[in-house]
């Protein structure tokens, strides 16, 4: 096993990783697994947590086996690791607690590995974010315009009914499945401040601790991000969570092979449901219309007004020094 003495560096270096783990699940968890807690609020939280951290520690310990000890499934090789950390390392995740707290669904990618990366990788990421959103939203809105009527619709006025079997099955393995492709997609927020190749005792407790923060989460219920879900049109019925989350995970799946750069799984996921919510209404009314596109547009500027945080936040840190610089000189006119 590798040692790592504890000089400040590595201090902020294992405190980064500790919060930026918390966060990237806290805040995410709503896009994997939001629609899975919803639809079984009546099971213990143990079981959710059993069956969640499974796949978890399936997707992990086989991705650094065939990945040579990389944890991050190649999407960090555009990001180098830091020689030092300092404690404005450490401030990226601390703004992601508080503005989940509000429920406004910030970017963790963006406002996590921005700190790490050059401008051309953040463009980049942000390209790749947007195109994302964009994306998600036509292949939302084209299929649920095809099966609004003939399947949502069913399902809209059925909901009160026990769901057969097959459902449950097919939601539980349509969980699994866009759970595993999240934490492919945004393992990079989660291993960035630790080396690129870890030891397999090293591996363990990072599992460790992933595990025991997902069944804090698992306990909440998703917490304040939630909201957004359950606002959505008949989002907890099991059936219809089951399409949200195959198709979700399609979409990331796709992404997996477009490049190694790593994006906004917030705007994939906000630009889903947007789609979602829009031809829902143009094929069954079910919500008004003011309703539907107050919650599309609410969604879209909470999402910009993360990225603008996010932003913002990122280039105080950056330019840390000479910010420091000015205001020193400014105050000793």
């Amino acid at each position: 096993m590798t040692s790592i003495s504890l000089t400040p560096s590595n201090i902020y270096m294992i405190l980064g990783f500790l919060l930026s783990l918390y966060t990237c699940v806290s805040n995410d968890v709503i896009q994997t697994l939001g629609t899975f807690l919803s639809a079984n609020q009546n099971r213990p939280f143990w079981v959710l947590w059993i069956f969640s951290g499974t796949v978890l520690v399936l997707t992990f310990v086989l991705g650094w086996y065939f990945n040579n000890g990389d944890m991050a499934f190649g999407r960090l090789t555009k990001i180098p690791f830091a020689n030092e950390f300092y404690w404005w390392h450490v401030l990226p995740p601390v703004v992601i607690i508080l503005l989940t707290k509000k429920g406004i669904p910030v970017s963790t990618t963006f406002l996590i590995l921005s700190v790490f990366s050059s401008n051309t990788v953040i463009g980049l990421m942000l390209a790749k974010s947007f195109f994302g959103y964009i994306l998600a939203f036509i292949c939302s809105f084209l299929l649920y315009f095809i099966i609004a009527r003939p399947v949502e619709k069913i399902f809209l006025y059925t909901r009160d009914r026990k769901p057969q079997k097959r459902w449950i099955i097919a939601k539980w393995g349509a969980t699994a499945f866009l759970w595993s492709q999240w934490l492919m997609q945004d393992a990079a927020n989660l291993f960035v401040y630790l080396p690129r190749k870890l030891d397999v005792w090293q591996m363990s407790l990072c599992m460790l601790a992933f595990v025991l923060l997902l069944g804090i989460v698992c306990y909440q219920r998703g917490g304040e991000i939630q909201n957004i879900l359950k606002l959505k049109t008949n989002t907890q019925d099991i059936r219809s969570a089951t399409i949200i989350d195959f198709v979700y995970a399609l979409i990331l799946m796709y992404f997996q092979h477009v490049n190694n750069v790593p994006m906004s799984t917030t705007w994939v996921f906000v630009g889903l449901l947007a789609g979602r919510e829009v031809a829902m209404y143009n094929r069954i009314r079910f919500e008004t219309q003011k309703k539907v596109y107050k919650h599309v547009v609410k969604d879209f500027l909470k999402t910009v007004f993360g990225l603008g945080v996010s932003i913002v936040t990122v280039l105080l840190i950056n330019h840390f020094d000479k910010i420091r610089t000015l205001i020193h000189h400014y105050f000793n006119l």
